[in-house]
């Protein structure tokens, strides 16, 4: 076993490869004599030219890189669960491609982990060399999360994290097909250490961090870790019916008292309407539960990996390696 693996998930990240290595080498490899160490980085589907950066790369490197192939774009997430599934150290660091998190904290994080004894080093945003939609759209995410589901999360959040061996264990074994790392890793409850730093300005290339994956991701952690969309729709239709009850009352004092009735069809309208809207709003509510409960109980692969570019050459999982 190594000291330590340091996990890259890549996706279209030609052009930041190089740079990143190099400073991951010079920066924390370099300075950690001591440790033994790997750098896996993992091609999540990548239709540019990432793939031959990291055969490069792992020329250059051949004693610590490591390159997986997944067959096609799975996510990040599910990225990050196959470069853990084959980490050998002692702990994991996961760290981005793009050249936007300080490679140097490593060593705070190995110090903390190695020195100090904590199962869990996060790396929080304190802020962030981006544009003022980025920084908006995280502050506003992550302040939805702490105020929801996780009063101790950072409040600029984190994705740059090691977590030791044993917390490794226990998140692969607890993982969400719809992950929420974040979470996941307060939930498991181990001691953590929070580190703070600024995040960088991307080197090159854009973010593929779209608005569509941001929402999807805010939907996961809170369908995964808070039950307050199923309260929101019990707290809705108490208040529906209550309404109810309140104009059903209103109509009978009124036909007692003067003898006027309800007439017309445009209040009839307004009231289908309405709770028409409110129905089909909790339907969607209840699939999005049921969805994530099939996804889970169907047990399929996380992820499918092409081919690995190992140490000992090229090989593929399974089958007889090729060199």
């Amino acid at each position: 076993m190594l000291d330590y693996s340091i996990v890259i998930p890549v996706f279209y990240n030609e052009g930041s490869l190089f740079p990143t290595m190099n400073s991951i080498y010079s920066e924390v490899i370099q300075q950690q004599g001591e440790y033994s160490c790997e750098v896996i980085f993992v091609d999540d589907g990548s239709g540019d030219g990432s793939l031959e950066e990291l055969l490069n790369i792992r020329k250059q490197y051949p004693d610590i890189v490591k390159i997986i192939k997944l067959i096609r774009n799975f996510g990040q997430g599910n990225a990050l669960l196959a470069g853990f599934s084959y980490a050998k150290g002692k702990c994991v660091v996961a760290i981005s491609a793009d050249g936007q998190d300080p490679p140097a904290l490593i060593n705070d994080m190995l110090q903390a982990h190695f020195k100090e004894n904590y199962d869990v080093v996060a790396c929080t945003r304190e802020g962030r060399d981006e544009s003022f939609y980025r920084v908006l759209t995280s502050k506003i995410f992550y302040s939805l999360i702490k105020r929801i589901a996780f009063p101790n999360m950072p409040t600029g959040g984190f994705d740059y994290f090691l977590l030791s061996r044993r917390a490794l264990n226990v998140f692969l074994r607890n993982i969400d097909k719809h992950p929420f790392f974040q979470g996941e890793i307060l939930w498991m409850g181990f001691r953590t250490k929070y580190i703070g730093y600024t995040r960088r300005k991307r080197m090159v290339g854009k973010s593929r961090w779209t608005f569509a994956k941001k929402l999807t991701y805010l939907l996961d952690s809170l369908m995964s870790y808070s039950f307050l969309p199923m309260r929101l729709m019990s707290l809705i239709g108490s208040l529906a019916a209550t309404c109810g009850f309140i104009y059903a009352f209103i109509i009978l004092i009124s036909s007692l008292v003067w003898g006027s009735t309800a007439i017309g069809w445009a209040p009839i309208m307004v009231v289908i309407l309405v709770l028409g809207g409110f129905q089909m709003l909790m339907l969607g509510i209840i699939g999005e539960y049921l969805w994530r409960t099939l996804n889970q109980v169907r047990n399929r692969d996380f992820y499918i990996i092409d081919v690995i570019y190992d140490h000992d050459g090229e090989f593929i999982p399974g089958q007889e390696q090729v060199l």
